[in-house]
């Protein structure tokens, strides 16, 4: 649809807006979604979304086929689709819990994945293929024919119901009121909260990832090496999925996450540093690899430590924060790279004669550097973490509620 979007009309910031409606529903609903989902049968949510998602999937094929198709429909189309994949993810994490041994959570999450990953690495170059051979309206029709898999599948999974909740989860409340049981529960522990505002920190500045590397890639190389970077990202990340797949991740989760995110703040280092297009792959192959590690097991102690009656109302919390760290990164970053460092790193930038030795100047390298301020970021994040006692024993001092 982003491609659709920018073929169609050349507006990047048309582009960024297509992205940005699929952002803003993950934080507009999050109360309601987690309400909906603790309160419904999870397999039914499930399955009401794919519904939905596939039926404002045939909608864009039918303005398509009717020569009617506009910028706005499609933008409202991502941000209808988005609101019904909110509704899928929160409701799958939660049942995950009810159909998984505990021991095992860790696994599972590594395991969905590799899903996630297989994606990563097929589904661009798939799509680009299919969008010059076929075109929009196939590509539509297939996406349409993936839900109804997913249909399908659901109707032969059976899933049990939820344990009733302790803590007065379970009194009657308003929907409103109930949608704010999530933050409630949060709040009152400070290692789930200090969990919420790390991944809060780190879903803002990898949110930047995204953006940044793509101009900065295009930059040094052109699109071909790009495409072939991020043929290296999606391998890393697969890696790391079979990985954590195989091993379940740390026995202490807490500070494994943490640990890790050292690590990758200063492999994000070499985003930046230096314009060798070997030392960037490198350096993004090992993020992604470690990356579904901290991704696994962040899932798999919110799924131990949180009541699965509640694990709908907490997750769409945590769904929530992370979608506003990403719309924060998507509204900053390009100004940040575009006004302020790049300027600064042209061949008579003010910082040309000091950082310009360390990075090199010229277009690409102002970004460079701001990979570089985010990896320190990201690092000192991990290390506050570590400091901070409740998150860093929050394996030994939040009971597990399953």
């Amino acid at each position: 649809f982003g491609v659709w979007v920018y073929m169609d009309t050349g507006s990047t910031s048309l582009f960024a807006l297509n992205i940005l409606a699929y952002t803003l529903p993950g934080i507009v609903f999050s109360a309601l979604i987690g309400s909906v989902v603790d309160r419904v049968d999870r397999r039914l949510v499930m399955i009401l979304s794919d519904v939905g998602s596939g039926l404002t999937t045939i909608s864009i094929w039918v303005l398509f086929s009717i020569g009617g198709l506009q910028v706005w429909h499609v933008l409202l189309v991502s941000f209808l689709n988005a609101t019904f994949n909110s509704f899928q993810w929160t409701a799958q994490s939660a049942v995950v819990t009810l159909i998984v041994p505990k021991a095992h959570l860790g696994r599972a999450s590594g395991m969905s994945g590799i899903s996630d990953a297989i994606s990563m690495v097929a589904a661009p170059a798939i799509a680009g293929v299919l969008y010059v051979s076929i075109g929009l309206a196939g590509i539509v029709w297939i996406d349409f024919l993936t839900f109804c898999v997913a249909i399908i599948t659901l109707i032969f999974v059976r899933i049990p119901a939820p344990p009733p909740a302790a803590d007065g989860a379970q009194q009657k409340l308003s929907l409103l009121q109930d949608g704010g049981l999530g933050w409630k529960y949060v709040w009152k522990r400070p290692g789930l909260f200090g969990l919420l505002v790390y991944f809060a920190s780190l879903h803002f500045l990898v949110g930047m990832i995204d953006p940044l590397l793509n101009t900065m890639l295009i930059d040094l190389g052109g699109p071909k090496v790009l495409g072939e970077v991020l043929s290296v990202m999606g391998a890393g990340y697969f890696l790391g999925t079979l990985l954590m797949s195989a091993w379940g991740g740390p026995k202490r989760r807490g500070l494994g996450i943490l640990i890790v995110g050292v690590v990758q703040g200063f492999v994000m280092f070499g985003f930046g540093i230096n314009p060798s297009l070997f030392v960037i792959a490198a350096s993004i192959f090992v993020f992604s690899l470690l990356d579904p590690i901290v991704g696994g097991s962040s899932q798999a102690l919110w799924q131990t430590k949180v009541p699965p009656a509640i694990q709908g109302r907490v997750f769409a919390v945590r769904r929530m924060v992370s979608r506003v760290g990403l719309a924060l990164a998507l509204l900053v970053a390009g100004p940040l790279a575009e006004n302020l460092f790049e300027p600064l790193l042209s061949e008579n930038g003010g910082l040309a004669s000091s950082v310009g030795r360390l990075v090199g100047v010229g277009p690409g390298r102002g970004t460079g550097f701001l990979f570089v301020i985010l990896g320190v970021l990201f690092v000192l994040s991990s290390l506050f973490g570590i400091l901070y006692k409740p998150l860093r024993k929050i394996d030994e001092q939040i009971p597990d509620a399953m």
